[in-house]
Order: structure tokens, then sequence, then C-alpha cells
């Protein structure tokens, strides 16, 4: 049996505080808070693990998204300095139990969440879409919208 929608469902979700992006005021808050949280652990650096000893440091923590239920959560990571990224991402996946137990000891919530690292690839997908704004192509095409825009539509000089 297909569930309906009522007409009040679409007014409840702002009713609960929903952004338009989906995730809750608090699911916003709680990440931001998981993200300086994050930080400062990976700054420390009292991993064992050898590919983390080194270049802890050099991590930044781009964003952090959390699950409605607050019970797991999604760490976009970015490497600094030249490092593997996949085996950084690897490595952070294995210390995810210290890294929860570190959170769980910084963090006002009855459970702390699950982590899972993630590459954060919206640097290389702003890079991308850079170049291709400035292809020749584009950049042909702009000019050429600007020129019809300066130029009115029936024909006739405007003062």
């Amino acid at each position: 049996m297909a569930r309906r929608r009522s007409a009040a469902g679409s007014g409840a979700r702002s009713m609960r505080g929903e952004m338009p992006g989906g995730r809750s005021q608090r699911q916003l808050r709680v990440g931001e808070e998981l993200r300086h949280i994050l930080s400062e652990i990976l700054l420390r650096g009292h991993f064992r693990d050898p590919d983390l000893i080194s270049g802890a440091s050099a991590i930044t923590v781009t964003e952090v998204r959390v699950s409605p239920d607050l019970r797991n959560a999604t760490a976009f990571v970015m490497p600094l300095g030249g490092e593997d990224a996949t085996k950084t991402i690897a490595a952070l996946n294995r210390a995810q139990a210290y890294i929860r137990t570190e959170a769980a000891q910084r963090i006002n919530l009855r459970l702390a969440p699950s982590f899972s690292f993630k590459l954060d690839e919206s640097f290389d997908e702003a890079e991308r879409v850079e170049r291709l704004l400035r292809s020749p192509q584009v950049q042909a095409d702009l000019r050429k919208a600007d020129s019809e825009q300066d130029q009115p539509e029936d024909g006739s000089e405007t003062e």
C-alpha cells in the first residue's frame, strides 16, 4: 500500500526546523561541533597507526554530515602536504573507534556517533568548474550573450 503525504506534511517540515538542504538545524550544529572536535583530535595526533602518526596534523576536516538520528557521521577530509589520500582515509577509518571515544569525551550527546571518513572532492570539482569557465568556448559564449543583451529586442535605439 502506498503512503500518502498529507498537505500538512510539507508544512510540518519547516516547523521541525529543517533547512532547505534537508538537514535540520540540530544536524548542522552537531556536525559543526564534531568538525571542530575532529580537527582538535587530528591536531593532537595521538595515534598508533603509522599512516597517521606522521601526517595527522596535516589533515583538514572540511565538513561533517550527521544522520538525522545523530548516530552516524560522515567526515569529509582533505590531506595536505602531498599525503596519499587513499592511505590516509583508510587509516582514519581504521582509527574510527579511537576517534569516537575521544569525541565522546568532548561532546554533550547521549551517544557518540560512529564516524566514516571520505575524501572531500569539492576542491577538485571547484577547480574543474573554474577551468571550464576560463575556457575559450565559454568565454566566447559569454561575450555573445553580453552583446545580445546590450541590443534592444525591437531593434530601436535606447537612450
